[in-house]
């Protein structure tokens, strides 16, 4: 049995590995095309392809982790694959309803969403992203069944199989505005498109490995409605709906900002064209949030199960140990990539994006990569003791205060305030987590002044790159040439990083152990030795 058990670890271990490699890959391709994107299209075709994002980010959340965590969990209740079965046959009917109807909901009122968002010209992106709602749950199904059996291999396929041609699709839209001169509204909808295509994509997919790992094609049934239904509807509604709201925070946010920024800033005084522009300028930080929660997903993805198996085993010691040493790591590592970009942003922002607008925006808005990198952290350590309430709770607060300060906070300081309105729920958010979780787990920055030597850590590094940018502002003056932007901004990775790190292990804010624990740890310690 014990043989049997070490083996069932080895297998979802390897699992998420698998899941977190696909997971790195799609946020990277996630990010990483919006920069084309703006390139060719301008902030005026960024600002109507991220004003409608959010709906087809709710949709992606619901079919890649919401719905399947749920759904794979459910499954696992049932022992026999006769049961096994017949609860995928009662889950695809409800789902596929709650698909369709969402479907109906944002294809039909497309016109007063796209009014609700001050841009009325947004209706037919918006009719199309609505169609991802009609293949939801055909992803959402498929996965959880295989994530239920620890088969995480199609789940990583299809989401990358997805992306990948999603980011074509957006990416050959984006060439055609130049090319053929299309207007920013068709540029968007084209591209939009790409997440039907990837998805349809993702279900051929998923479609293959099913028939070629179960011998089985998806099932089809009508909705039965009764006791039972509306049971498990309730259920459906309460846990997954619960994991796809602390999944998709940061959508959510920006969905927000999708029906309020906009308007907000007319009111701050822009015309409605300044407004478009100032809004596409703002969602220039959502790429550079992203590419910095890819280290901070990685981590949650990693110690995930391993926080689970000391639950399952009872050792309690070791998984507030081990929670501690993942605040810890992910406290670290979070701050000082929010503070090293915040110091080398203008260098950044003018080699991706070609001008230096809304820089102050932006410094502000990338310190949701330490907000949000915490609050992720704290949600996997609740999600691994299956406690739901404390995240539900966070992610309501935070969600509520953004509602209530954007539009007051853009209408007084434009998108300055937009940014800050995001930082203020992201952290009453984390302070609601932190105070959520465990006395001892929350203890994590007193062990072995974490966080003094940390100030110290990141004061060092702050100091440093502004001995670098000073240096460059009086060598070469303000920088005028997109290379050498992004050359510098290379350069003051690696300065910054190099001040951090050495100090970081003069300092041990780490213990042997959590360096191990990272990427190249153990070559940094090797070095360090040498050097003494």
């Amino acid at each position: 049995m014990e043989a049997l058990a070490n083996k069932e670890m080895r297998v979802m271990m390897q699992g998420a590995f698998v899941l977190t490699a696909a997971s790195f890959i799609a946020k990277l391709l996630s990010a990483v095309y919006r920069v084309p994107y703006q390139n060719f299209a301008g902030d005026e075709g960024f600002y109507v392809y991220q004003q409608v994002y959010p709906i087809y980010g709710i949709a992606m959340t619901l079919a890649l982790t919401g719905l399947p965590q749920f759904i794979s969990k459910y499954v696992v209740e049932k022992k026999e694959p006769r049961k096994q079965r017949q609860a995928l046959e009662e889950l695809f009917p409800l789902i596929s309803s709650f698909g369709l109807m969402l479907w109906a909901i944002f294809f039909f009122s497309a016109y007063p969403f796209a009014v609700w968002m001050g841009d009325a010209k947004l209706a037919p992106l918006i009719r199309v992203v609505s169609f991802t709602f009609v293949i939801m749950p055909f992803l959402s199904i498929t996965r959880g069944e295989f994530q239920g059996k620890l088969l995480m291999v199609p789940t990583a396929v299809s989401q990358v199989v997805e992306q990948l041609i999603r980011v074509g699709v957006i990416i050959i839209a984006a060439w055609s505005f130049r090319q053929f001169g299309w207007n920013v509204y068709h540029t968007g909808t084209v591209a939009m498109s790409g997440a039907l295509v990837g998805g349809v994509a993702a279900v051929a997919v998923l479609w293959y490995y099913r028939r070629k790992i179960l011998s089985t094609s998806i099932f089809l049934k009508l909705p039965r409605v009764g006791g039972n239904t509306v049971k498990l509807a309730k259920r459906v509604a309460l846990e997954g709906g619960l994991m796809t709201v602390y999944s998709g925070l940061l959508i959510l946010f920006q969905l927000i900002d999708s029906f309020t920024v906009k308007k907000a800033l007319v009111d701050f005084g822009l015309s409605e064209h300044g407004a478009k522009l100032a809004k596409g300028v703002y969602d220039r930080g959502q790429p550079l949030v992203q590419l910095g929660l890819v280290v901070a997903l990685a981590l949650s993805s990693s110690f995930l199960p391993l926080l689970t198996r000391y639950l399952i085993n009872n050792d309690r010691r070791m998984f507030v140990k081990t929670s501690q040493v993942f605040l810890r790591l992910t406290c670290a590592i979070a701050a000082a990539a929010s503070i090293g970009l915040a110091m080398l942003l203008p260098y950044v922002n003018y080699a991706l994006f070609k001008d230096y607008q809304g820089n102050a925006t932006l410094v502000l808005f990338v310190f949701a990569i330490f907000l949000m990198a915490m609050v992720q952290a704290y949600q996997s350590i609740a999600q691994s003791q299956n406690e739901y309430r404390s995240s539900l709770q966070a992610a309501g607060v935070g969600l509520l205060l953004k509602v209530v300060t954007t539009g007051g906070l853009t209408n007084q300081f434009g998108t300055i305030g937009a940014s800050l309105s995001t930082l203020l729920g992201l952290a009453v958010a984390l302070f609601v987590l932190h105070y959520a979780c465990n006395r001892e787990t929350r203890a994590y920055g007193k062990q072995r002044h974490f966080m003094r030597n940390l100030f110290i850590c990141l004061a060092g590094m702050i100091i440093v790159l502004l001995c670098y940018y000073g240096g460059i502002s009086i060598i070469f003056g303000a920088i005028q040439k997109r290379s050498f932007a992004l050359v510098a901004a290379i350069f003051g990775v690696g300065i910054g990083g190099s001040a951090f790190l050495m100090l970081a292990i003069q300092l041990r804010l780490l213990t042997i152990r959590e360096w191990l624990m990272l990427p190249f740890g153990s070559k940094l310690l090797r070095i360090n030795w040498k050097r003494r």
